[in-house]
């Protein structure tokens, strides 16, 4: 059978080699610290278990808006006016199944073939895969801890051309945890809008900030696309919940993608989510965000110690992109030996892009201080051994 030549373009995720082997050594009865997968180690809050329990029994599930409950998108413009002090219509936010619908969605309603996007590298790398599948091309620029893996204003005008629709960012990162400054986020944007272009701006980890309060993009513009996600703050990965904030000339064309596409998000889902921003969810989230910070400021300082180059301390997320180059030459074959003769699972920088990948590894601290202190005990061994 012949498949659609775009699939030779889009590759699987280099991680899923390491979870494979980490489930079969534990299959094998090996106990393996997992820091590969970005999933919060935290269940899915009790108030928003309950509500979805209490909306099965109560309401029929049935088929809803293509762009979700209008509660749910009340609650959501909500969250924005009280913590970020932003006026998001709910007219202008479209509930998805997980960030992933909202990022299919945004590259559908935008992207032509032969389109080009602007991308950091390293980046997500689902992002330059969405923007293939509407055949897209991807320009990836290369950046470093002198921009804090970031693009910036400069990189943007240097690597614009005549087919460059726009940018595609996140802040903060993954894979890592760096974020965009409000005034250079302010700069992208005005910069990318004087040409004409578009900006996509992934917001995921939105909640999980550590260093200051976090500006959304939209303080500065509503003319851009923004994701979000139910995944990461508020630990919900498994429900596929999300949103995207639209600009409102558009979503009549996101809408009627979304119709196309998906029909509508889950349902059940959907009343989970109102939950999400419930006073009682809130304060069992806020208290997991500052656990995720604690973990941080012990793990970053524990792998310098142990020779891992870290010249970023991540802002937001819950990964730290750390060099290996003391240790070897290519992080795939480096991950796997670690794997097998320390039992922690971490991902290769091979996943996020071609920018110095080999010299990268990412650590996810979704996993509680004792396993993170005992993973270091172990890379220590390892790497001393």
């Amino acid at each position: 059978m012949t498949l659609a030549r775009r699939m030779t373009e889009i590759q699987p995720f280099q991680v899923m080699e390491i979870w494979n082997r980490a489930k079969e050594l534990e299959a094998l009865g090996k106990r393996i610290i997992q820091m590969q997968i970005g999933e919060p180690d935290f269940t899915t809050p009790d108030p928003v278990i309950a509500a979805s329990v209490e909306a099965l029994k109560r309401h029929p599930i049935h088929y809803t808006s293509a762009v979700g409950m209008l509660p749910l998108r009340q609650a959501i413009s909500r969250h924005y006016r009280e913590r970020y002090h932003l006026d998001v219509p709910a007219s202008r936010i479209v509930v998805t199944a997980g960030a992933s619908g909202a990022l299919l969605i945004a590259a559908g309603v935008l992207v032509n073939p032969g389109d080009e996007i602007l991308m950091p590298d390293p980046a997500y790398p689902c992002n330059r895969h969405f923007v293939r599948f509407f055949e897209g091309e991807v320009k990836s620029i290369p950046v470093g801890p002198q921009t804090q893996y970031q693009l910036t204003r400069e990189l943007i005008e240097t690597n614009w051309s005549e087919k460059t629709r726009g940018v595609f960012i996140a802040s903060p990162s993954n894979p890592t945890g760096t974020m965009i400054a409000p005034a250079e986020m302010r700069a992208i944007i005005e910069a990318v809008h004087a040409r004409g272009g578009v900006v996509i701006v992934d917001e995921i980890y939105q909640g999980l900030t550590y260093a200051s309060a976090f500006e959304s993009a939209l303080a500065h513009s509503d003319r851009i696309f923004v994701v979000n996600s139910f995944s990461k703050y508020f630990s919900m990965t498994g429900w596929r919940l999300g949103w995207l904030v639209v600009p409102e000339e558009c979503m009549r064309e996101v809408e009627t993608f979304a119709q196309n596409a998906f029909i509508c998000p889950s349902a059940p889902a959907q009343y989970a989510g109102i939950a999400a921003f419930a006073p009682e969810t809130t304060a069992i989230l806020e208290a997991r965000r500052a656990e995720f910070r604690r973990r941080r400021d012990f793990l970053v300082p524990a792998l310098r110690e142990l020779g891992f180059s870290i010249p970023v301390t991540p802002e937001g997320a819950f990964y730290i992109y750390a060099g290996i180059e003391r240790f070897a030459p290519d992080s795939g074959k480096f991950a796997l030996e670690v794997l097998e003769q320390a039992g922690v699972a971490i991902t290769p920088g091979k996943d996020f892009g071609l920018n110095q990948a080999e010299r990268y590894v990412r650590f996810a601290y979704t996993r509680s201080i004792d396993d993170l202190q005992e993973s270091v005990q172990r890379l220590r061994k390892f790497l001393r051994g």
